[in-house]
């Protein structure tokens, strides 16, 4: 089972959207009034954005994209294989993505999970986020949400964006240091695993 991270793909992300696992399909169902795998995917490709492949397969889309100056979002969503893609998925978050967000001038970090999605509570958790509120009603249908985020305030300590989710103090994470991580996310073609777009506003 080999687990490999790859630049998102319009296809890719297509192919994810249109088996996602049921989880994650309830998830967004209840935030768009309409919405098809296609337009799931081209949304997505936004700011960072990137593919988990298990044994060659696209089975996670996942990424981040910033709102406004300094306030950016976090994303994720699979197929019924993606539980098995989350070791993978979170060391890059570490290594690469961190680092990639904190480069670009991130304070805020947000990420948002339907109250009944138990692998996504549970993986924002391990990641180092905080949860914050409860979203009572957010969904079109009344659905509650529960709110995370990472931040670079010390006022967290060991909890904030910086130190949870980088493994390392916010604050002292040079450009170079980034930019070298965004390097060792490319393919053996030299195709840039990283940013697949500029980001003005999130979906939804």
């Amino acid at each position: 089972m080999t687990v490999r991270i790859v630049s998102a793909t319009l296809r890719d992300l297509s192919y994810i959207a249109a088996n996602l696992r049921t989880e994650d399909r309830t998830e967004i169902d209840c935030q768009f009034d309409e919405w098809s795998p296609a337009l799931l995917a081209l949304t997505a490709l936004q700011g960072f954005a990137y593919v988990a492949e298990l044994n060659g397969n696209p089975e996670v889309g996942f990424g981040a994209a910033e709102q406004r100056g300094g306030l950016w979002i976090a994303w994720s969503w699979g197929t019924r294989r993606m539980r098995r893609c989350v070791p993978g998925i979170t060391a890059f978050f570490h290594a690469v993505l961190g680092p990639q967000v904190a480069a670009h001038g991130a304070w805020r970090v947000e990420a948002r999970a339907l109250a009944s999605n138990e692998l996504a509570l549970r993986w924002l958790a391990r990641l180092g986020a905080t949860q914050r509120c409860r979203l009572p009603g957010y969904g079109k249908n009344g659905e509650d949400f529960l709110l995370y985020d990472w931040t670079r305030s010390s006022d967290f300590g060991s909890s904030d964006f910086g130190s949870s989710y980088f493994g390392e103090s916010w604050n002292h994470v040079p450009f170079s240091k980034a930019a070298g991580a965004e390097a060792a996310a490319t393919d053996t073609d030299h195709c840039r695993q990283g940013r697949a777009g500029a980001r003005s506003s999130a979906p939804g």
